[in-house]
């Protein structure tokens, strides 16, 4: 039979030259990556491939920096969510660029080597910005954009064929950095109004100016004259731990209802236990809060550990995301019902060294491991009837057991052994000074039961008669820490 004579044609339909033998049936050429056209087309040397790939990688780096850093004191909830997915993102394409740049003839990679000052200022004075405002214009107006134009321009100018595996890592890495751009430019929308960006634009003139001196993030332009002047980097970026939380975190001292005394008593039906396990996960935005600080005051890392513990971050702050939609899944109004606290975050970044914080997280991993961990809760959530409860309580499950592998191929080794890193996590857990008695005096908190309200409405919803028993569950932290041992007072 004769075959149609459609061979050899490109993307548009015209016929490729030198590309028309029947032989090949009319299938597309070059294992379908290109038309014949596009890899006769010269590209990219690998020197040049290599220099903006190591380009490429400072800004993944230096966002990544700028994202975990600014976690803990931005008090927005969706900025601290949104911070924590695109550092782990950052980490993640940041690690493929590496591994991309070590195939093409390069030991050894200069990978730590600053590309050009001008970048270098540019990123400074981002995580440098004194406001949420000049941080999410920096961020998501300068920094993100550029970085998306400079891969676009990669796969424009390289040769599909030859440079195959890099186009493939920019295609990947520009689908979610454009979901990066989207969250900023609705963001951008949301607070950054005409005043704010009349008040910033000498210093976005400057990040502009950054840029371009440096021929754009990828070099690849001709670098316009620009001064190394400096606004908010003119002094040295410092970290920022404490904790901060936004309008819908009225009380964030309270610890007047000890969720874990509530879960583990078997005197309690399973279904009110979920809300106990929502409020649980929503609490887990101090963990995000406690890591950022570790990966920011411990420099000098190899990237695997960044990329690991970024993992871990964006996972905890994605369960807290999940008690936020189990909330809402019941038509809680948790802002008024439910009062987060910030104490635990507070108190490790605060009180603790980086690596004993790490210390105190990888204990309470350990603990749950056991059967009356994570397990556990999957089984209540399992029991209770709740669908949404169990999926959550599943995947968390799942998390937690990648990040106790984590907690020992980061933590174990620096602490001198999986003994004396279990000790030393209880340890500093202890020593963690929680002020219940002054932050009451102060008038910082009441440490109000909060729980008959948030069960009387849950009951409501799920239409049926509160349980007095359960209403009248009064137990809180004071004295007692959330694996149920004394704390310090």
């Amino acid at each position: 039979m004769a075959q149609p004579d459609d061979g050899g044609r490109d993307r548009g339909g015209r016929r490729s030259a030198c590309d028309g033998d029947a032989a090949s049936r009319g299938l597309p050429p070059l294992a379908g990556i290109a038309t014949m056209e596009e890899a006769m087309r010269p590209g990219l040397a690998v020197e040049e491939c290599v220099r903006r790939l190591k380009r490429y990688h400072y800004a993944l780096r230096r966002l990544h920096q700028v994202f975990t850093a600014r976690i803990p004191a931005e008090p927005q909830l969706e900025l601290k969510t949104a911070f924590s997915l695109h550092a782990h993102l950052c980490a993640e394409h940041a690690a493929a660029v590496a591994a991309r740049v070590g195939e093409m003839r390069e030991p050894p990679l200069g990978l730590e080597a600053v590309p050009d000052p001008l970048l270098e200022v540019f990123f400074d004075e981002i995580l440098g910005a004194p406001s949420t405002e000049e941080l999410v214009a920096g961020l998501y107006g300068r920094a993100v954009p550029a970085l998306r134009a400079a891969l676009e321009r990669h796969l424009c100018q390289t040769n599909p064929l030859a440079d195959h595996p890099t186009v493939r890592l920019c295609r990947f890495a520009l689908l979610e950095i454009a979901d990066m751009e989207r969250f900023g430019s609705r963001a951008l929308a949301a607070l950054v109004g005409p005043e704010a960006r009349d008040g910033m634009v000498a210093w976005t003139a400057l990040l502009d100016r950054c840029l371009a001196g440096a021929g754009a993030l990828d070099g690849a332009d001709p670098p316009a004259a620009a001064p190394e002047e400096r606004i908010h980097s003119a002094r040295p970026y410092v970290f920022d731990g404490r904790p901060r939380r936004d309008a819908r975190f009225p009380d964030p001292y309270n610890m007047g209802v000890n969720a874990e005394a509530f879960l583990y008593d078997e005197r309690y039906a399973a279904l009110p236990k979920t809300l106990m396990m929502y409020y649980k996960r929503l609490r887990e935005i101090d963990v995000p809060e406690v890591m950022a600080a570790i990966i920011a005051e411990t420099p000098a890392e190899d990237w695997g550990y960044y990329r690991d513990m970024s993992r871990q971050l964006w996972d905890e702050a994605r369960h807290a995301l999940m008690g936020q939609a189990g909330f809402a899944a019941l038509g809680i109004d948790w802002p008024n019902l439910v009062r987060v606290n910030h104490t635990w975050s507070l108190g490790l970044n605060t009180q603790l060294s980086a690596l004993d914080r790490h210390a105190v997280l990888y204990f309470i991993e350990q603990g749950l491991m056991t059967r009356t961990g994570k397990r556990f809760e999957w089984e209540v959530a399992a029991a209770s009837g709740d669908a949404l409860a169990r999926l959550f309580q599943d995947y968390d499950w799942a998390d937690e057991v990648l990040h106790a592998r984590i907690g020992r191929d980061r933590y174990v080794a620096r602490a001198g052994g999986l003994r004396e890193a279990v000790d030393r996590g209880d340890r500093c857990w202890s020593r963690v000074l929680m002020d219940w008695e002054r932050w009451r005096q102060a008038g910082l908190t009441r440490h109000e039961n909060w729980w008959p309200n948030l069960y009387r409405a849950a009951c409501a919803r799920w239409g049926i008669a509160p349980d007095p028993d359960v209403e009248a569950f009064d137990t809180s932290y004071e004295g007692r820490r959330a694996d149920l041992k004394t704390v310090s007072g």
